[in-house]
């Protein structure tokens, strides 16, 4: 099945720190229960039900990072441009851009390129650490 990936030979990614995938229109970043624990110690707090009272709401049987009014992920720095919990972010923004819906096709995979300024750009990443991210989570 590798050999007919239309990028087995690779993909380019390297983040620009603009912060887009972190702002604009709303969408949900889910998070389990050792995610959350995670991000909790990441921000100081000894009680990640503390973290997950603040940060964190509920989408049915699911869980996603709470946003701001603007569609601002709620973890984002809009001062610094930066995550506040960087080191301990979610599987879901560690696997950017290689999510099985951005790498479907050449298409899917220009239209990403088209707004993320670091898809495209940069280190040149292998098939199989695509393929790893991919697995990791279906966005």
């Amino acid at each position: 099945m590798a050999a007919q990936l239309w990028y087995r030979d690779g993909l380019r990614f390297q983040c620009s720190q603009c912060g887009d995938c972190c702002t604009g229109a709303p969408g949900f970043v889910w998070v389990n229960q050792q995610e959350v624990d995670a991000l909790a110690a990441e921000l100081g707090m000894e009680d990640s039900g503390e973290f997950e009272e603040a940060y964190v709401r509920k989408v049915g049987i699911r869980r996603s990072l709470r946003e701001l009014s603007n569609g601002d992920c709620v973890l984002f720095d809009s001062d610094r441009r930066c995550c506040k919990a960087y080191e301990a972010r979610p599987r879901q923004c560690r696997t950017w851009p290689f999510w099985e819906s951005n790498v479907r096709t050449p298409a899917t995979w220009d239209e990403t390129c088209r707004v993320c300024p670091g898809s495209g750009q940069g280190k040149l990443h292998k098939l199989d650490v695509i393929q790893t991210a991919v697995k990791v989570i279906r966005v």
